[in-house]
């Protein structure tokens, strides 16, 4: 894509070769918050969905991801875009249902956020009132934290990729000494029992389809492989390498992690602990408790600290993630050119003020009527998450096929045809799954969730609207997207 200034006084330039492998893949796993999916939401699948058949919940996504990232990395090779989806649906399906997918993807990722930041402020709260016996409101301690993010936003993306890289190592490390001391010491009063998470009557045993609704919004996030190709050392290898890698990664990880929770209950009683624990309130007992009582009371206060730690992560991931939308979608004229603007340091510094006002914007009126952050904020963010993000993955795998038969850029049928129609058919299911959950997901009534699904329909409709509307001045929008159908396939990664 065309990076041209709006005037010549005006950087629109992000900073190529900044980052590699390594660090997107943190802000991959940074998105996840992956204490946050276990500590915030495993307890849900594990009460409400199929029990101790939860973990393979995360396998059965980790297939159908790795599905659609076949097409995706096919796509990634064609065209290197700061708004994957946006760039990939407009090159497959047109520039109206692109900019209706790219509404979808700002919708996902800033409703996400908002979400986290409900849970962070509750966190915040509880952990200063404990330690300096200071008691102020839940979005007080968001406000400050939306502003540190705004000034983390502006700054260089290699500092960002660091930072995230100390939170996620920090978060994952209790989770996985738990995990392995579970592991050796053989489990809780029935053992390991694999069968008891990963046999079929396990997974299909209760409402699976809240554990595989649950397990969809642990990969939210998943797009930043391809979201940061323009700032990464050599984007035709590492994008397909980052994106293989955190599939596999999120996957393995909280199906692990998840097993040795169920482990350490027992596959016939953690849904009952559960359940319990979601009636009383007290959800994240249900991991704390476990951590505490296998490595020692002392996990208890670090959990809660690490806890705030990830969710501070997973809004900066997805602050990054929403600037970049914002300025791809402003270099191709369908927002202002204002918000494609860089600083010194390549960091779209405009997009990232505007994110910041979205999240304040998406915040405030829950507090303002005194709604609970955490059933409302944390679980409306989710809900409108997930039902985007499947939608998001439809258009792009369908734009896969369509584009690759139209130019025949590359033949390959497995990645072109086979992978990416495979994994429609298991993302119409999912979403039928998602639908049928949705009340359950939000924890609303079926008023409720009807406003929120049709509030994401709206918004890819309204989308698609402004496509229409807004041309590029320049004439053809899509000849300003990259598109290199000569340049040779490696298949090697």
């Amino acid at each position: 894509m065309s990076q041209q200034s709006s005037g010549p006084k005006h950087r629109t330039q992000l900073r190529q070769g900044a980052i590699g492998v390594t660090g997107i893949l943190f802000f991959v796993l940074s998105a996840q918050a992956p204490l946050t999916g276990i500590a915030g939401t495993l307890p849900i699948p594990l009460g409400l969905g199929n029990g101790g058949g939860a973990p393979a919940a995360y396998l059965v996504v980790g297939v159908m991801i790795g599905l659609f990232s076949v097409g995706f990395i096919a796509m990634s090779r064609h065209v290197t875009d700061a708004g994957a989806f946006y760039a990939y649906v407009t090159r497959g399906l047109g520039r109206p249902i692109g900019v209706g997918a790219s509404q979808l993807a700002v919708l996902c990722y800033s409703a996400t956020q908002a979400g986290m930041y409900g849970l962070y402020g509750v966190v915040v709260q509880g952990l200063v009132e404990r330690y300096a016996s200071v008691d102020l409101p839940w979005w007080f301690w968001t406000l400050i934290t939306i502003f540190l993010v705004q000034m983390l936003g502006s700054l260089n993306i290699e500092f960002g990729a660091k930072l995230l890289a100390v939170l996620v190592v920090a978060e994952t490390s209790l989770l996985l000494i738990f995990a392995f001391y579970e592991l050796f010491t053989g489990g809780g009063p029935q053992g390991l029992d694999p069968a008891g998470s990963f046999a079929p009557s396990a997974f299909f045993s209760g409402a699976p389809g809240v554990a595989l609704t649950f397990a969809i919004a642990c990969v939210i996030g998943f797009e930043s492989t391809a979201i940061y190709a323009k700032e990464a050392k050599d984007p035709a290898r590492t994008v397909p390498r980052a994106t293989y890698l955190s599939v596999a990664t999120i996957s393995v990880f909280f199906a692990f992690v998840s097993w040795m929770f169920v482990s350490y209950y027992g596959a016939d009683r953690v849904q009952e602990v559960s359940l319990n624990a979601l009636q009383n309130g007290s959800a994240t007992g249900v991991i704390l408790d476990a951590v505490s009582g296998a490595l020692g009371a002392w996990t208890s206060d670090v959990l809660q600290v690490l806890l705030a730690t990830s969710l501070l992560a997973g809004v900066l991931a997805f602050h990054n993630g929403v600037n970049r939308y914002f300025h791809s979608l402003a270099a191709t004229s369908v927002l202002s050119p204002w918000l494609a603007r860089t600083n010194r340091q390549g960091a779209p510094y405009t997009a990232s003020l505007v994110q910041t006002l979205v999240s304040i914007a998406m915040v405030m009126p829950f507090a303002i009527t005194g709604s609970d952050p955490v059933i409302t904020v944390l679980t409306w963010g989710g809900g409108v998450a997930v039902l985007a993000l499947l939608m998001l993955y439809l258009l792009t795998s369908v734009a896969v096929v369509v584009f690759f038969r139209r130019t025949g850029a590359d033949r390959r049928r497995w990645n072109t045809v086979v992978a990416p129609v495979a994994s429609v058919a298991l993302l119409l299911g999912a979403t039928g799954l998602a639908l049928r959950n949705f009340a359950t997901l939000i924890s609303a009534s079926g008023a409720t969730a009807l406003v929120l699904e049709l509030t994401v329909l709206a918004v890819f409709v309204g989308g698609v609207i402004l496509g229409l509307t807004r041309r590029d001045p320049q004439g053809e929008a899509n000849e300003r997207l990259p598109y290199h159908p000569h340049e040779g396939v490696d298949a090697s990664v």
